[in-house]
């Protein structure tokens, strides 16, 4: 290949497997290459006549499914820039996402649009249900008029019938932008993380030099983590899209039950996953059958130690379906406990390392070469450097370089400008490297944690609202056993004033905790609020010092 070209292997992919199965809602309706590639000819016609040109924004939110997935490709291929939205956001979020990037069209779904005000979104020139691409608003007759003449435009445009050869999509240069990612909804946070071309051309190239040998076309695929965030969109989809596999979307939330279902029955070739799952399931399925007497005894006999640890590992494998090269864990820091456990009894599994800004892949290391405790090494094309004077010993910022790196933040200069320094990416996480180049995280500096199903909660956002509220002094949010908490200082001189006692606060932040919740994706809402008589440990600069805090018993 000339030049990387991420189009061009969607194209690629399109006419090398166009009979074969593509994408499914699992238990629901499955759509060939050749389906996909008829939706996406007909979304160019509705992106003609919405007036859509090369670089404009359309934004797409809600559930993981087969049409999100054809809504996405539809968008690159066309050359417009994809704004995917994570559909668990606030509607005020969304439309402030939508908003903010300008977008002229939005894909919404059934769960999404019930929450939504095409008013306070009003640049768009459309709306469409991604169940059926049906047009939920339309602002102009053009795109009312292709909307309700779709299939007779399309047959007018292939009156010989629509085959392979009528494939021909957008190519984009490598630093065009393709991609903005909102992981926050915020108005006064909002990041539009800018990833060009080169960058899921970069990924998609990692994933098959290190992924295709061990795969086959036709393999199965389960998509569990939200496409609206690159980690699952990368991995779970895109690469899977490209190299002839068939991906099923679970389009619903990946509880222990669900994937023990779909991993018996798809028998998935790859699998990638957040901790959280991961941990779950070996405290649902694994930790039950070693915690016993007798296998704690048998454990310590020498003849019999190994048959023990394969067969845990032949179960838990079977658990996963049975049929997979290596599970992948990203996303956030892995419990060492389970993950020594894991490399104990020998399963096939290995940690990565990236962020949103590098769409995502940083670091990995193949299982059979994965060193435990660490996230791998560089990935193809990405250089990882320590900022300190000894980075295999001394604790120093992350810092990393290559195809994979974002343009910056959309219409951010300053903050673009302060993590995209010298050529260098700054991820704000705390690490050392090995003297093989095993990347070991010692600290996450940014304060981001990981909800179930892989979103990013920012605890500040949170913070800042509940520090709004009544007789709130200062806040800290943790998580918890996946679950937030607040940690409150309660302004005690005013409610002292007010006469009221420890029992009248309680009342008071158990109101405010639903107040807040109100205002709040479901999973970044409160489980509890635990009171504080003395003001938080503060830096000199006045920050709270949340590790203080991190483990606080609830």
């Amino acid at each position: 290949m000339d030049r990387p070209n991420f189009n061009e292997q969607v194209e690629h992919s399109i006419k090398e497997y166009w009979d074969l199965d593509a994408l499914s809602d699992y238990k629901g309706e499955t759509f060939q290459y050749k389906d996909i590639a008829r939706i996406i000819e007909k979304l160019h016609i509705i992106f003609e006549y919405s007036n859509v040109k090369q670089g404009d924004k359309i934004a797409i939110c809600g559930r993981n499914c087969a049409h999100w997935g054809a809504a996405f490709l539809a968008t690159l291929t066309y050359g417009a820039v994809a704004v995917p939205v994570l559909h668990e956001f606030t509607a005020e979020q969304i439309h402030n996402i939508v908003n903010h990037c300008e977008a002229k069209l939005l894909f919404a779904g059934d769960q999404v649009w019930k929450n939504l005000n095409a008013d306070e979104m009003p640049r768009l020139e459309g709306i469409l249900n991604i169940a059926d691409y049906s047009l939920l608003v339309g602002r102009t007759e053009k795109v009312v008029y292709a909307r309700a003449h779709l299939n007779q435009l399309f047959g007018e445009r292939y009156p010989m019938n629509f085959r392979k050869h009528h494939v021909a999509y957008y190519k984009g240069m490598p630093d065009e932008l393709a991609v903005i990612n909102y992981t926050s909804g915020t108005t006064s946070r909002s990041k539009g993380f800018m990833i060009p071309y080169r960058a899921l051309w970069s990924n998609l190239e990692f994933a098959k030099e290190v992924l295709l040998p061990h795969m086959a076309v036709g393999n199965n695929i389960i998509s569990m983590l939200p496409m609206a965030h690159m980690y699952g969109m990368s991995f779970e989809f895109l690469f899977e899209f490209c190299t002839g596999c068939h991906i099923h979307f679970l389009t619903k939330k990946p509880s222990p039950n669900v994937l023990f279902t779909a991993f018996a029955e798809l028998k998935p070739r790859i699998i990638i996953a957040v901790p959280l799952i991961i941990e779950k399931i070996i405290r649902k399925s694994v930790l039950p059958k070693i915690q016993g007497t007798t296998v704690k005894m048998l454990l310590k006999v020498p003849l019999v130690r190994q048959k023990i640890k394969d067969k845990i590992c032949e179960q838990l494998k079977a658990a996963f379906g049975g049929n997979f090269y290596e599970i992948i864990i990203g996303g956030a820091a892995f419990n060492h406990e389970i993950e020594m456990l894991l490399h104990y009894i020998g399963f096939n599994y290995t940690v990565g390392y990236g962020t949103t800004e590098c769409a995502p892949i940083i670091s990995y290391a193949d299982w059979t070469t994965f060193r435990p405790g660490s996230c791998g090494r560089p990935a193809p094309r990405m250089e990882i450097k320590i900022d300190s004077n000894d980075p295999q010993h001394t604790v120093g910022e992350i810092l990393t370089r290559g195809t994979n790196v974002m343009l910056g933040y959309y219409k951010n200069e300053q903050a673009t400008q302060e993590v995209l320094r010298d050529g260098w990416y700054h991820t704000g996480d705390l690490g050392v490297v090995d003297e093989e180049g095993n990347l070991f995280i010692k600290g996450r500096s940014k304060n981001m944690l990981l909800g179930a199903s892989g979103q990013n909660i920012y605890p500040e956002e949170i913070e800042v609202q509940l520090n709004n509220l009544t007789l709130v002094g200062e806040s800290i949010v943790i998580q918890k056993n996946e679950k937030l908490y607040g940690l409150v200082y309660p302004d005690y001189e005013e409610a002292r004033n007010l006469g009221l006692q420890d029992a009248d606060l309680k009342t008071i932040m158990e109101q405010n905790r639903t107040e807040l919740n109100s205002m709040l994706p479901t999973y970044s809402q409160l489980s509890g609020i635990k009171i504080f008589h003395e003001e938080f440990e503060k830096t000199p600069k006045k920050s709270i010092k949340r590790y203080l805090y991190t483990d606080t018993e609830i």
